[in-house]
């Protein structure tokens, strides 16, 4: 079996070697257009494996689909940050004809794979992924909620001394500032972390969740790439192995919380044919109110693309 990951930044080699040492694919193609990169990093990773103990083969090409072809999963992550003076439509125009393309040759040489989205503006980018590949919506999801969860699992574990690992979490929504966050399905083994932590404290977490993205470029000077690629081969993992895991990813929603045509992120169930369930949670008026809000957000991005006629 065969995993593609497009981009070789420090997102898409983080993917690449986690999916590596997870030894659940035989071959792991990580391309890019900078000539040498993919190839270079790919090296240096399967010179990893008799360290690690994995067996999956990492191979790097520059912008040779062709060396993707029957890939199970494609994940892409290309695309460029937001720099000084770019304005939001520029970064959205950029990125956007990146990922058209970037998915329009990935489906040319796998058809049956299932697309991963890693380039921002998340929902947006899912969007262009999903018209550009003419694919069902089960086959097409962005890579966020698992990210922004992490992230608030981080925190709680940090907060409340208790091991990550225990904390289970949902939230909702665009990726970004509009995320809602759902501290009343949020659990430490099984105890609501309501019962575990004082509402101010808890309340903070949660703004800090929303900045989370925020706050590490603010440190680092760049976005993050650890878990944002650990994320992603999450998501992969889920698939290939057909596990049916329960993530909050990005997806075309359909009448789903009363919302249609919009890439939005919400529960689902993730197996070997992509998203196999888009669960519908209960939620109370201000979590409804406050998941509408990001969706306008989302939709008026979505507009904002379709004006430019890139699609």
């Amino acid at each position: 079996m065969k995993v593609t990951v497009v981009g070789a930044g420090n997102v898409g080699a983080t993917c690449a070697q986690v999916i590596a040492q997870k030894n659940i694919v035989q071959e792991v193609v990580l391309l890019d257009i900078k000539e040498g990169i993919a190839e270079g990093k790919s090296l240096d990773l399967w010179q990893t494996a008799p360290i690690n103990y994995y067996d999956s083969r990492v191979i790097g090409t520059t912008n040779d689909f062709s060396k993707t072809a029957g890939s199970e999963v494609v994940v892409i992550t290309s695309g460029v940050p937001r720099k000084p003076g770019m304005s939001r439509d520029d970064l959205i125009s950029i990125n956007a004809g990146i990922v058209k393309s970037v998915t329009e040759n990935a489906v040319k040489f796998s058809p049956d794979a299932k697309i991963v989205i890693v380039s921002n503006p998340l929902d947006v980018m899912t969007y262009t992924a999903f018209v550009s590949s003419h694919l069902p919506r089960e086959k097409v999801m962005g890579m966020a909620g698992i990210l922004d969860t992490a992230r608030y699992r981080a925190f709680l574990a940090e907060a409340l001394d208790v091991s990550p690992r225990d904390i289970q979490a949902l939230l909702l929504g665009g990726h970004g500032d509009t995320m809602v966050p759902l501290p009343r399905y949020t659990t430490v083994s099984g105890i609501p972390v309501t019962e575990l932590i004082d509402p101010d404290s808890l309340d903070a977490i949660v703004k800090r969740t929303i900045n989370g993205g925020g706050e590490l470029v603010n440190l680092m000077g760049t976005s993050a790439w650890y878990a944002p690629g650990s994320a992603a081969a999450q998501m992969v993992e889920a698939i290939v192995l057909d596990q049916k895991r329960i993530f909050p990813c990005c997806v075309r929603l359909e009448g789903e919380y009363g919302l249609e045509n919009i890439f939005l992120g919400v529960p689902v169930k993730i197996g070997k044919n992509g998203i196999e369930q888009v669960i519908e949670v209960d939620l109370n008026e201000e979590e409804l109110m406050l998941l509408n809000n990001s969706a306008n957000a989302v939709k008026k991005i979505m507009e904002i693309l379709d004006g430019m006629h890139i699609l």
